[in-house]
């Protein structure tokens, strides 16, 4: 039996389920669902997801006998709406719409009031008795089907609406007539036949499937790519597309259409909340095109405004009920939209709502305390990656703050950056490393690029649900839209504020995302302050989870703000960081520049009291917690200079030949010093080297111990690959520690260990733990010798790879684990096949991936170490780790019974999009 490819909804009853998003598409089976659930929603039909992986396989083509299913299926659409598809007389009208199986706001085509043509036209005239709505229907069909279908420039079509509204002494769309809109109706085909040197298409099922390809074609639009490639969405899953039958808000003063959110998508505050227009079709509302009206008496900020719940009270009741019905059915937030056609309630969409992180965090425990979710749904419906917006600093309230306009709060956080008008300008700024502003008048899905790389983004249009603000903060980006005091000018690249205030490309300006505030200039910030909902949620994360976190730090103070976010240890302190300080550096270069083993023991001598000092401060900050030291990693050469006026300078400085110096510094030279002289290398030439870091932290440890103070070292040899390198250096440090110890007259408890980094420990673990305590996994360079990438040099090259879809992710910031992770299962295996107790953490960057954060809970890891300001994100994914192990795990994106992917061969298929 041939494989069912498209499904039907209307009437009540569906083909499809929620349950089915792989293979229809989010926005298929939730419309479906909305269906069996009674509530009101325009027929139509879904076609699958496989469909687009065959029309890529094919070439573009489709697969026998999907457009008699289609056939079929519109048959069905035409019963339940009384009208048939192309009828002069009672013509149906359809949209097509992208629809992939998690949300991706305007990323892809969609195409309205397809079924239009010169005879057709006629019929809804008669139908709806308004020869104005039916003319502009018409040309809004003909200018996105000319865009979206024939690449014919938007531009072209609003040049042609702007000098016929200044031909006829008028502002605004709706200012424009019947005739206004016939006439340009007229000239937009025109203009796509001059543009394409084709007639626009008059037959109803040549636009039906033309739309269909097109929005199979826009998954793979650079902005959808730009997209997926933000939000780690895989290129293999393809897009449904969905054809519903057209209701129209813009017929008349009993019209009207908008977009809601069950709860506050910036705050998480329990209010229905949202904006509609009147008179409007949708895209009218998210475009920005007209300001709108808030949905409720409780949204209004001007007296002026009139809600839907003032102009259409006994609609706004009903949409009531639904909302309430649609967030208890989903146990999660929706997104809604709507239009009310003469009076009559239709629901066009629900989806999982976008939110903030701070609503994200507030909406899952609020909703576990009301009973709707359990606290196990509570932990996984937070993404732990949007933690992020949180952990970094606001505007200080106390500073002078010069506010030169107020527009909407769409997403909230601070930002500061040099103000561009183009996406192209944002990235290639921000790519120099500059912070950066992008000011638009509105922003669009090809604005992608730049939004991610931007600080923060300020529209003059839209509202709270306009693309900029939807997009804002499901990114976790600063935004303040709506700000009608700006009148931007792109060709001048500026924009002005009342008569007075002039601001130019490259200026700076500050963004406030939770007032509207636009400040003039950089505005100081403090650091965040967590919500009450922010601690029950990790606490709920610390009472799942078994993989400890711990932190990254090389300084008291980053010690002490880790221990604020939760870190239960330092899993990696790096020690050549302390030498680079500039009372430190100096003594650093005798030793590397002494011609014998005397010399640089006096040189180190002098280090020595500094080091000390350095794991005093972090010990204290980190009593009764471990606290890992690596020991010297880096090659000598980077310590020293190269340039021929800072080797003349330093020999100066030193009282030494510039000669020698130079030779000295060419000596140390190496074709690739990653897999050079370095790490436990260092320790075996140099000995004296590791012998006094060695005395600086037991020394340390013996005196806060006096102090009562407890403290936990754990010594750690770098980039050891054989068991000898090892225990050649662990003799010395239990030696030094030794002696130490009899020298002060106290015993401090340590651990000596390593870090695998080099695939050739990771194979021989089971040697190496015969004398290691422990092991931590220095993802970065395993990753490096692993793949044969240098990370220094692999960023330009690795950005192809991904483009081209040969890697879904970099490497270097998501663990591989079917190469690198196998690595650290061996390790993992064989290390506790030697030593059962073996301490297992990791501390490369991946310590603060999600992703790499669960796998290491799967292989069993200890712990993993991060970043302070990183550790909340891998205490949640540890917690979630735990849970999706469970089999009953819930929260999550349901799975897909009937959306299996059609084949290995899928992900390569649909790679081969246009760029």
């Amino acid at each position: 039996m041939a494989r069912k490819r498209v499904y039907f909804f209307g009437n009540g009853k569906a083909e499809g389920r929620s349950a089915m998003r792989n293979l229809l598409g989010g926005k298929g089976a939730d419309l479906a669902e909305m269906t069996s659930m009674g509530i009101p929603v325009p027929a139509g039909f879904t076609i699958t997801t496989e469909v687009c992986t065959e029309y890529y396989e094919n070439n573009r083509k489709y697969s026998k006998g999907l457009k008699e299913e289609v056939q079929r299926s519109l048959a069905k659409v035409e019963k339940a709406m009384g009208r048939k598809y192309g009828d002069p007389s009672n013509p149906l009208l359809v949209s097509v719409r992208s629809g992939a199986r998690v949300s991706m706001p305007g990323m892809m085509d969609t195409v309205l009031n397809i079924g239009l043509n010169e005879r057709t036209l006629q019929g809804l005239i008669k139908n709806t008795g308004s020869e104005r709505f039916a003319y502009d229907a018409y040309r809004r069909f003909v200018q996105m089907y000319g865009n979206v279908v024939m690449g014919v420039p938007d531009e072209a079509f609003e040049h042609l609406i702007e000098e016929k509204k200044r031909q006829k002494g008028v502002k605004l769309d709706i200012e424009l007539t019947a005739e206004d809109w016939k006439e340009l109706a007229l000239k937009f085909k025109e203009a796509v036949k001059r543009h394409t040197g084709k007639d626009f298409p008059d037959d109803p099922e040549e636009q039906l499937w033309g739309a269909v390809g097109a929005v199979f074609e826009s998954w793979n639009v650079p902005r959808a790519k730009k997209y997926r490639e933000l939000n780690n969405i895989p290129e293999h899953w393809g897009t449904a597309v969905n054809v519903q039958t057209m209701v129209f808000g813009n017929m008349g003063d009993d019209c009207a259409t908008g977009v809601a959110f069950t709860r506050d998508p910036a705050t998480g505050e329990k209010r229905f909340y949202g904006e509609y227009l009147p008179n409007a079709q949708g895209e009218d509302v998210v475009a920005g095109i007209r300001t709108p009206q808030p949905i409720n008496k409780a949204g209004k900020t001007d007296p002026k405004m009139q809600s839907l719940e003032e102009f259409m009270p006994n609609i706004y009741k009903e949409l009531t009920t639904i909302y309430k019905k649609l967030e208890k059915h989903y146990t999660e937030m929706q997104d809604i939209e709507f239009t009310i056609e003469r009076n009559k309630l239709w629901m066009l969409q629900t989806r999982r709502g976008k939110r903030t992180a701070t609503a994200a965090i507030r909406i899952a425990v609020e909703m576990k305390k009301e009973g709707l979710i359990t606290k196990e749904e509570a932990i996984l419906r937070v993404p732990p990656s949007h933690l992020d917006q949180l952990l970094h600093p606001t505007f200080d309230p106390n500073v002078n703050k010069k506010v030169i306009a107020r527009g909407l709060p769409a997403s909230p956080g601070a930002a500061t950056g040099k103000v561009v008008f183009s996406a192209e300008r944002a990235e290639e700024l921000a790519g120099h490393g500059e912070k950066v502003i992008l000011v638009r008048i509105e922003t669009s899905p090809e604005d992608i690029g730049g939004m991610a790389a931007a600080q923060g983004i300020l529209t003059q249009r839209g509202g709270m649900t306009s693309h900029a603000a939807v997009v804002a903060r499901g990114m976790g980006k600063c935004c303040v839209a709506g700000c009608g005091d700006l009148n931007i000018d792109y060709a001048q690249r500026k924009f002005q504020v009342d008569t007075q205030i002039v601001v130019k490309e490259g200026d700076y300006v500050s963004l406030d995302g939770s007032t509207g505030e636009v400040m003039l200039g950089e505005v100081k910030t403090v650091e965040p302050t967590l919500s009450g909902d922010f601690g029950t949620l990790m606490r709920w994360a610390d009472q799942t989870r078994r993989l400890k976190v711990r932190t990254n730090a090389d300084t008291p103070h980053d010690a002490k703000v880790a221990r604020g976010f939760g870190a239960e240890g330092i899993g990696l302190c790096r020690t050549e960081h302390m030498f680079f300080e500039a009372d430190r550096i100096m003594p650093m270069r005798e030793m590397i520049l002494a011609d014998d083993t005397p010399g640089r023991e006096r040189a180190l001598a002098k280090l020595l009291p500094m080091q000390k000092g350095d794991f005093i401060g972090i010990f204290r900050e980190m009593a009764g917690l471990p606290v890992t030291i690596r020991f010297l990693d880096p090659p000598l050469h980077e310590f020293l200079p190269h340039s021929a006026a800072q080797i003349e300078e330093l020999a100066r400085d030193m009282n030494v030949s510039p000669d020698k110096l130079r030779e000295r510094v060419e000596s140390l030279r190496e074709f690739n010093p990653m897999l050079g002289h370095r790490g436990c290398r260092l320790g075996i030439t140099y000995p004296e080297i590791y012998r006094m870091q060695t005395r600086a932290i037991i020394e340390a440890a013996c005196e806060l111990a006096k102090r009562k103070v407890k403290v936990l070292p754990e010594i750690m040899l770098p980039l050891v690959g054989d068991v000898a390198e090892f225990r050649f250096l662990k003799k010395d440090v239990i030696e030094v520690a030794r002696d130490v110890m009899k020298e002060q007259g106290v015993r401090v408890k340590f651990t000596v260990g390593t870090m695998i980094e080099v695939p050739r420990g990771a194979i021989t673990a089971d040697k190496i733990a015969e004398e290691a305590e422990f092991f931590s996994f220095g993802t970065n360079d395993l990753t490096q010798m692993a793949y044969g990438f240098s990370r220094d040099d692999s960023g330009p090259f690795l950005k192809d790879y991904m483009s081209k879809n040969i890697f879904d992710r970099d490497p270097f910031q998501t663990l591989d684990q079917t190469g690198v992770g196998e690595l650290i299962k061996i390790a993992v295996e064989k290390g506790r096949s030697s030593r059962k107790d073996l301490k297992l953490g990791i501390c490369g960057e991946h310590g603060g991936d999600p992703d790499s954060v669960e796998f290491c809970h799967r292989v069993g890891l200890n712990y993993v170490s991060c970043s302070p300001f990183r550790v909340p994100i891998a205490r949640l994914a540890a917690a979630q780790g735990a849970l999706k192990e469970k089999p009953e795990a819930k929260g999550s994106r349901r799975t897909v019974k009937g959306g299996k992917n059609v084949g290995a061969h899928r992900k390569k298929i649909l790679g081969k999009g246009k760029k």
